[in-house]
């Protein structure tokens, strides 16, 4: 099992598209890459926390590379608007891939310069270390409530 995070604007709605991808077990809605290793949904929205909304998801490489989720992750969002995604703005609604190893962080780089040629140069997408994750455990259940 490989575990993949990714900031792509708010996460409800990447969230139900990765989990509806085949080789894709479980999916996770939290924040990455702040100053705190815990945070809330509030604390995040102030901006000051510098955490980004994020999917984690687990998955078989058997059956889904990474490479293939993050191809799939350039198709679903916008790499090229700074902290938005159509009407969310702030610095949480960020573009961004968390990596969690150098294999990972190597096939991002790849990836990302591949994607920022055929845009021109225009993506803002970021790649860092995963720091501070944690999950938005209290909006997460109260969404599967719903769903």
């Amino acid at each position: 099992m490989e575990i993949a995070v990714l900031a792509l604007g708010c996460f409800w709605g990447p969230e139900i598209k990765f989990s509806k991808i085949e080789g894709i077990i479980k999916t996770e809605v939290g924040y990455c890459g702040g100053t705190n290793p815990t945070t809330t949904y509030k604390e995040v929205c102030t901006g000051n926390t510098k955490h980004a909304e994020v999917v984690k998801l687990n998955f078989d490489e058997k059956i889904i590379t990474y490479e293939n989720i993050l191809n799939i992750f350039f198709q679903i969002h916008d790499p090229t608007t700074l902290n938005s995604q159509g009407p969310d703005f702030g610095t949480q609604y960020r573009s961004e891939i968390f990596y969690l190893n150098d294999k990972q962080k190597i096939i991002a780089e790849k990836i990302l310069k591949d994607i920022d040629k055929k845009l021109s140069g225009k993506v803002v997408t970021k790649i860092s270390l995963l720091k501070n994750y944690c999950p938005a455990e209290e909006y997460h259940q109260k969404y599967l409530e719903k769903r």
